[in-house]
C-alpha cells in the first residue's frame, strides 16, 4: 500500500490544503472528494487511514487528526519500502468540508504536460524541482491501462518502442476493454523506493505521459539526468519537497475539528 498511502497525502494536500478532506464520504452537506475524476475507482488506502485512527482513537482520543495520520502514514510508507525519512509538522487539524470541485481543477492528471505540471505546483508554493522530485515517488505503484493506452498505442517519438509493445500486452487498444489491468510505473524496480523512475525516463521507458514530460527535450531534463546519477540527491530533495506539500494551508489552532471517524464529521 505504500504507494497508495503517498499518493492519498498528495491527494489530500493539493485540494484545500492539508485537511483530511479526501477522507469524508458523500452525506446530506459534503460532495464527496471521492468521486473526483482523478480520485474515482484510483484513490485508495482508506481503511489502512481507518485502522490507525481506530488505534490511536484508543490510546489518546480527540488528540491527533486525521490529516496528521494522512502525513505520518505517507513519510513510513516510504521507509516501509527503502525511501527516504523526513522530519514532520505536526498539529493539522481536519476540515469539516470537501472539495469535490477544487479536486477537478487541482489535481494533475496523466495528461498533463510540462507547462500545465509546474503551473499547478507552483500555485500550491512548490518549485519545478519539487514537482519533479515529488513524480519520483512513481518509482512505486502501478497505474491502470486507461491511464497509459494513449501513450502505448500513440507512436510517439518519446516512447522506447519495446517498451510500448510489452506494456500492449496487458493494455489492449480498445477503450472499455482491460481499462483497469495494471503496470507498474517503474518497470526495473516496482516495489522499491529509488531512483530508477529517472533511469527509466531517459530511456523513454516512462509510463505516463506525465511522467516522461519530465525529460523530453524540457526545461526539466538536466534536473531528470542528476536525480538519475545521484539517488543521494533525489531522496534528499524528494524529503524536502514532502515537507512543503504538508505544509499546505493547514487548518491550526482553532480552525477545523479532530474527526473522531476519519470519513464523517462528527
Amino acid at each position: 500500500m505504500a504507494a497508495s498511502l503517498i499518493r492519498l497525502h498528495f491527494h489530500d494536500c493539493f485540494v484545500q490544503g492539508c485537511d483530511a478532506s479526501i477522507l469524508l464520504d458523500d452525506s446530506p452537506t459534503i460532495q464527496s472528494e471521492k468521486n473526483a475524476p482523478n480520485n474515482n475507482n484510483s484513490v485508495r488506502g482508506f481503511e489502512v487511514i481507518d485502522n490507525v485512527k481506530s488505534q490511536v482513537e484508543n490510546i489518546c482520543p480527540g488528540v491527533v487528526s486525521c490529516a496528521d495520520i494522512l502525513a505520518v502514514a505517507a513519510r513510513d510508507a516510504s521507509v516501509a519500502v527503502g525511501g527516504p525519512t523526513w522530519t514532520l509538522k505536526l498539529g493539522r487539524r481536519d476540515s469539516t468540508t470537501s472539495g469535490l470541485s477544487q479536486a477537478a481543477t487541482n489535481l494533475p492528471t496523466f495528461r498533463d504536460g510540462l507547462d500545465r505540471l509546474t503551473s499547478l505546483f507552483s500555485s500550491k508554493g512548490l518549485s519545478t524541482r519539487d514537482m519533479v522530485a515529488l513524480s519520483g515517488s512513481h518509482t512505486i505503484g502501478q497505474a491502470r491501462c486507461v491511464t497509459f493506452r494513449d501513450r502505448i498505442y500513440g507512436n510517439g517519438t518519446n516512447i522506447d518502442a519495446g517498451f510500448a509493445s510489452t506494456r500492449r500486452r496487458r493494455c489492449p487498444a480498445d477503450n472499455g476493454n482491460g481499462d483497469d489491468n495494471l503496470a507498474p510505473l517503474d518497470l526495473v524496480t516496482p516495489n522499491s523506493f529509488d531512483n530508477n523512475y529517472f533511469k527509466n525516463l531517459i530511456q523513454r521507458k516512462g509510463l505516463l505521459q506525465s511522467d516522461q514530460v519530465l525529460f523530453n527535450g524540457g526545461s526539466t531534463d538536466s534536473i531528470v539526468t542528476e536525480y538519475s546519477k545521484s539517488p543521494s540527491t533525489f531522496s534528499s530533495d524528494f524529503s524536502s519537497a514532502m515537507v512543503k506539500m504538508g505544509d499546505i494551508e493547514p487548518l491550526i489552532g482553532s480552525a477545523g475539528v479532530i474527526r473522531k471517524f476519519c470519513n464523517v464529521i462528527n
